[in-house]
C-alpha cells in the first residue's frame, strides 16, 4: 500500500519530480482552439502562440470527472493518495478536487495556496515524506503548516499582457513601457499581489533580492525552484548572477523550470521568479 501524490497540471516542476506524480490536466483556450495542458500543448508551443496571438487565452479549470479515473485507480491498488491543487482563489480546480473525494476514504486534497513553481516546492517536500514513509493523511496535515512557509516573488519584463487580460488601462502599459517599469509580484494567502515596481531590469532585481532578505532567507534544506516565462533564460540567468550572493548557501545547483501558461498569460514572457521555504 503506497502513497501517491496528485497534481493539476499548473504546477511546474523539473522533469524528473514530474516523472513521481500524477497529473490531472486543465484545458487551455486560444480564441476557437482548444488545447489539453500538457498533452496537446507544451509550454515552448504555449509560448510560441501567446506572443503570435493578439488575444488572452483562458483556462477552464480541471472538473471532478477528470479526477476520477485517478482515484478509481488508487482504491483499486490499495493506495492512498494526496492531490495538491493551485490556489482555490486562482481556480475551481482544488473544489473539483474535494467534490470527486467525497466517496473515497484515502484521498486527501490540499490547497497549495500557490501556483506555479511555489505548489512546485510543495509537491517536492511532499515526495520527501512519501519516501520517509508518512501515511498520506500524515503528509496532508503536514504540508496545511509547511505551504505557509513557501515565498514566491516574480519580476514581469513587460506590462503589455496585463494590458491584454484587462488588468491594467493600455495608457499605464503605455506609460509603464516608456519608463522601463519592472513590476514585481508575489502570491499572498493564495491572491496575486502587487509588491512594487521597479524601473529597469536592474531595480528589478534588487527589488526581488530585499523581498527575499525580508523574508527571513532561503532555507536551502528544503527545496528551491526558479522558473522563467518565454522561450529562453537568459534574463533569469542575469537576476541569478546579480543576487549570486543569496544563492551561496544553496546544497547543490539550482533547479530552474519554464513556468506553464496560468501564470504565463499574464505575465507575458520575459518574467523571472523564484520559489522558496523562508526560514521559521
Amino acid at each position: 500500500m503506497g502513497v501517491k501524490i496528485i497534481i493539476d497540471s499548473t504546477t511546474d516542476l523539473t522533469p524528473q519530480i514530474k516523472e513521481k506524480v500524477e497529473i490531472v490536466p486543465l484545458t487551455l483556450r486560444f480564441a476557437d482552439e482548444e488545447f489539453i495542458d500538457g498533452v496537446t500543448i507544451d509550454h515552448k508551443m504555449f509560448y510560441e502562440k501567446l506572443i503570435e496571438s493578439d488575444v488572452i487565452p483562458t483556462t477552464s479549470q480541471a472538473t471532478p470527472a477528470a479526477f476520477l479515473p485517478l482515484f478509481d485507480k488508487i482504491k483499486e491498488d490499495g493506495d492512498s493518495a494526496v492531490v495538491i491543487t493551485l490556489s482555490k482563489k486562482l481556480s475551481g480546480t482544488y473544489n473539483s478536487a474535494l467534490i470527486a473525494s467525497k466517496d473515497y476514504d484515502n484521498i486527501y486534497v490540499v490547497d497549495s495556496g500557490s501556483v506555479t513553481i511555489g505548489a512546485g516546492i510543495l509537491v517536492e517536500h511532499a515526495l520527501k515524506l512519501v519516501d520517509s514513509s508518512m501515511s498520506a493523511k500524515e503528509i496532508a496535515e503536514n504540508l496545511e503548516k509547511e505551504k505557509k512557509h513557501i515565498i514566491i516573488v516574480a519580476m514581469l519584463d513587460t506590462l503589455e499582457y496585463l494590458k491584454k487580460g484587462g488588468r491594467i488601462s493600455a495608457a499605464v502599459a503605455f506609460a509603464g513601457g516608456v519608463l522601463n517599469i519592472k513590476p514585481v509580484i508575489s502570491v499572498d494567502s493564495g491572491e496575486i499581489i502587487m509588491l512594487g515596481k521597479a524601473r529597469g531590469s536592474k531595480q528589478g532585481n534588487n527589488l526581488l533580492v530585499q523581498e527575499i532578505e525580508k523574508a527571513g532567507g532561503v532555507d536551502f534544506e528544503k527545496p528551491v525552484l526558479l522558473g522563467y516565462t518565454g522561450l529562453n533564460d537568459t534574463l533569469l540567468k542575469k537576476y541569478v548572477e546579480d543576487s549570486k550572493e543569496l544563492w551561496a548557501h544553496a546544497k547543490s545547483d539550482l533547479n530552474v523550470q519554464v513556468i506553464g501558461s496560468v501564470i504565463g498569460t499574464h505575465a507575458g514572457p520575459g518574467a523571472v521568479a523564484v520559489a522558496f521555504f523562508k526560514k521559521n
